[in-house]
């Protein structure tokens, strides 16, 4: 059994800490586009030793999403483990997306010193984690397959998607795929791509044996789907009929008002499709060998009610389990949240994109309040990031441009909410993601190819994992999230009330920029004000104001306070005059205070 780390009851911030599990472990810096293991290297689960995890809970995280982790295509022979060779001409890139899941039951046998105890080296890693006081998160990819779906781990009674579908009709309410009757399945053609850049493979030949055609995972109807469609993968079918109308139970209303408790006992004696049933078992079978929780891609892809019948059965075994999903349409977030018992969402649409749009010079900070306001009700359900596998690099020139520009931004998600903050490997060193892997491009770190990441491996330091070879300024920066971070685990004000004091500001206060942005925090043990600079040129010093209606809220009386920075540690003092709160303040570009009362 897995040594499950101690649970504290007092609510507090959490920090996920994604990491793309082929990547982190990986010493070699060749970084050849197209290069193989052997040319560019490979990370393996064994890299995560316990001083690595340990470095990892020091800067300030509860959580590790091992991205990639399910067995998914890949273009390397592992035949003599049983395992079937990948085509290329479906396969994206020579390492394969993580996105096309081959055996929902097994791991990726790149990431196992030997890929015939793969399974057991991961088990490991799971106890390892929790050893080391962090949980586990990992993928569960529900809206597609890989084209070549084989599992060879199937628990006994459990048979493979598409196994027992009826091929010969577009959909049966059982059927694990959409097919397209008749015609058979096309690879996609393009001028501008060839599969492993051009070189030569005894499996390129431009097919790939799928008859009849189903469905792409994008949802595409069409045998031969476009190059720039999911064609790597295959659309799993959930009840819902080509007409776009429900083949399965609804939720009665008022099902977003009851727990999930309520929800599990309303599917406990439904007949629902077969899909649903196989990424439920998925998704209790890893729970059973000690996963915390999962991040779901694409989930709105999927009908809200299957997310109430997995994600109750899920809390039914593990109340506490993480349960995580990538939404990107804002009307939608309440019936995912509600009816789809999803505990966080991606808030990317609106706060990472005004955030993105603030750093690059394109919008004000002030529409901020509006965008938290806005979301009050489920605010501790979204989920803040700035940086992950599907983004640019924050430090990228195409992001903020450097690390440092990137640091006000991370403090205003850091402290806005009382959800968790979720950072990717190598941001807290300022990875830019400027190595171009082959299939996947500079800006972002490609999750496709054998690719270094230098700024981490800098950290990595040859897998002593102390800094060794970080510059000044890398260090500088590290040292700013771990402080950041673990402010937010113990920061009582964090999962207490917000209040914008912006508008005050920007109305009223000489010497305010453009860039600044200001609010407070508070709850009945902490009081905060935070303040961040998103101007990366303007030194601005001016008497912050604190309006009437925070400081009622405190119970402060006319006299002086002393107020310290949390991060570094500076004083300042918050003049309170006639019930009116004031500071003076000079911040420099980029700079952020979070002042504790």
């Amino acid at each position: 059994m897995s040594a499950k780390p101690k649970v504290s009851n007092t609510p507090k911030k959490e920090v996920v800490y994604q990491v793309f599990t082929r990547l982190f472990g990986n010493k070699n810096t060749t970084n050849k586009p197209w290069g193989t293991i052997e040319e560019n290297g490979v990370g393996k689960f064994n890299d995560f030793t316990d001083k690595a995890l340990q470095e990892i809970k020091k800067l300030g995280v509860t959580y590790i999403w091992y991205t990639g982790v399910p067995h998914h295509d890949v273009i390397r022979d592992y035949t003599k483990y049983g395992i079937s060779n990948d085509d290329p001409d479906v396969v994206k890139g020579r390492a394969g997306s993580p996105y096309a899941v081959k055996d929902y039951y097994n791991v990726n046998p790149d990431l196992a010193v030997n890929p015939a105890k793969r399974l057991e080296e991961f088990e490991a890693l799971i106890t390892r984690t929790h050893n080391n006081g962090l949980k586990v998160i990992i993928d569960i990819v529900p809206n597609h397959i890989a084209r070549n779906y084989h599992s060879l781990s199937n628990p006994k009674g459990v048979t493979d998607f598409g196994a027992e579908d009826d091929t010969s009709v577009e959909y049966a309410r059982n059927n694990n795929f959409y097919y397209i009757p008749g015609k058979a399945f096309e690879v996609p053609t393009s001028d501008s791509y060839k599969p492993l850049n051009g070189e030569k493979n005894p499996l390129i030949d431009g097919k790939f044996n799928e008859y009849p055609a189903k469905w792409t995972g994008n949802g595409s109807r069409e045998a031969k789907p476009d190059i720039n469609d999911w064609y790597e993968t295959v659309k799993v079918n959930y009840g819902i009929k080509p007409d776009g109308s429900k083949d399965f139970p609804e939720l009665p209303a008022g099902y977003e008002n009851k727990d999930y408790k309520a929800h599990y006992e309303f599917w406990k004696d439904k007949d629902v499709p077969s899909s649903w049933k196989k990424f439920r078992d998925i998704a209790l079978y890893w729970l059973a060998k000690g996963v915390d929780g999962f991040r779901y891609d694409m989930a709105e892809m999927v009908p809200v009610e299957f997310w109430s019948y997995m994600n109750s059965a899920i809390k039914m075994k593990n109340p506490k389990a993480f349960l995580m999903a990538e939404v990107y349409n804002p009307k939608e977030y309440r019936n995912y949240i509600k009816l789809g018992k999803m505990d966080y969402l991606y808030d990317k649409v609106e706060t990472y994109d005004h955030l993105k749009a603030i750093i690059q010079g394109n919008a004000m900070p002030d529409p901020l309040s509006d965008i938290q306001m806005g979301m009050a009700d489920i605010d501790n359900h979204m989920l803040h990031f700035l940086d992950n596998h599907d983004e640019q690099r924050l430090a990228s020139p195409e992001f903020a441009g450097s690390p440092e520009k990137g640091k006000p931004l991370m403090v205003y998600s850091a402290t806005l909410g009382t959800s968790p903050t979720m950072i990717y490997f190598g941001q807290e060193v300022g990875e830019a993601g400027n190595v171009d892997g082959g299939f996947g491009k500079p800006s972002r770190t490609s999750i496709f190819d054998y690719v270094g990441v230098p700024n981490h491996q800098r950290w990595m330091n040859g897998g002593k994992f102390d800094g060794g070879q970080l510059t000044e300024s890398e260090k500088k920066l590290r040292d700013f999230y771990k402080r950041l971070l673990n402010f937010t685990l113990k920061s009582d004000a964090l999962t207490g009330k917000y209040k914008e004091i912006q508008v005050a500001n920007r109305n009223a206060t000489k010497g305010y920029d453009p860039g600044m942005y200001s609010f407070a925090r508070w709850s009945a043990n902490e009081k905060l004000i935070i303040v961040v600079n998103f101007s990366w040129v303007t030194t601005s010093s001016f008497e912050l104001k604190v309006p009437e209606d925070v400081i009622k809220a405190w119970n402060l009386k006319d006299g002086l306070y002393e107020v310290t920075e949390q991060l570094y540690g500076s004083k300042a003092q918050l003049k309170v005059n006639d019930g009116k709160g004031t500071i003076h303040l000079n911040v420099k570009p980029s700079e952020s205070f979070i002042f504790k009362l």
